[in-house]
């Protein structure tokens, strides 16, 4: 995140916002600067992708389901927005960690004794090590201790939208983001691949909640898409996992997809019209 707010700093922050005394690395100035970032930055994501897969992938059909609600879109982004503050606070605690120092992040590619080839890697254990992680906290947060506080605001939702893929408690947000930001500080990750990752992460939550359900049939099984987050959401005690269905499986809680049998929201509209 530093990269971001040097480059605020230096573009906008410096010359026309701070009063020139105040030095770009003061503490108090930082935390400020990246709670500003963080905020606009998770809002444009967030409303610019998710616009662009409610118009565009989600299919409008869904919205005559019975288990959609009245004013659901309206009610999903007004809780999302007024969500977003508050997961951002922790969050951004990390990130002024990471700004000072204390991550493993680096800036060049020769600083990785690896190259290229620890930079491909680093890809791949954050999805997995990330996927791992937030399996266990999501299927966490269904125990009946914290499930009706925490977690269900976001099962409200049976029949999502892309716009319901932010829509959580703040404290069910961060903790399932929680896996994202602890990885850089145990594992090394170029910082603009870590940049890259968070942008995809936050695409990809807005994926899983788009009501496309195609999936390439050899990875059906394998890729933890939107047909299976659907069944999360309308079966409840079903694939927990973000990206895959490894853990789901490991955990004996993945489900097959009922859209791919036939039995999906889709065709129960379906039969609804022929009746």
């Amino acid at each position: 995140m530093d990269l971001v707010l040097e480059a605020a700093d230096r573009h906008l922050l410096t010359p026309y916002v701070y009063p020139a005394g105040w030095p770009e690395g003061d503490p108090c100035r930082q935390l400020l600067s990246l709670f500003v970032i963080t905020n606009l930055g998770a809002l444009a994501l967030y409303l610019l992708f998710g616009t662009l897969s409610y118009y565009f992938i989600f299919d409008h059909e869904l919205k005559k389901h019975p288990q959609f609600l009245e004013n659901q879109v309206s009610r999903e982004i007004s809780y999302a927005v007024r969500s977003l503050p508050w997961i951002s606070v922790p969050t951004v605690a990390l990130f002024f960690a990471e700004v000072r120092g204390y991550s493993k992040l680096y800036d060049n590619i020769e600083d990785s004794p690896y190259g290229w080839s620890g930079v491909f890697l680093s890809m791949l254990s954050f999805l997995f090590f990330t996927d791992m992680g937030i399996y266990w906290i999501h299927r966490g947060l269904h125990h009946k201790l914290f499930y009706k506080r925490f977690h269900k605001p976001h099962h409200l939702w049976k029949i999502a939208t892309p716009f319901a893929s932010h829509a959580f408690h703040p404290v069910d947000g961060f903790m399932q983001s929680l896996p994202y930001h602890v990885y850089p500080f145990l594992f090394p990750l170029h910082k603009v691949t870590y940049l890259g990752l968070y942008i995809f992460v936050n695409v990809w939550t807005i994926s899983i909640h788009d009501g496309d359900y195609r999936v390439p049939r050899l990875l059906r099984h394998v890729i933890n898409g939107s047909a299976h987050h659907t069944d999360h959401h309308l079966y409840f005690d079903y694939n927990y996992g973000q990206y895959f269905t490894l853990w789901d499986k490991i955990g004996g809680s993945y489900k097959s997809p009922t859209s791919f049998e036939g039995k999906g929201p889709h065709d129960y509209l379906r039969k609804l019209r022929e009746k």
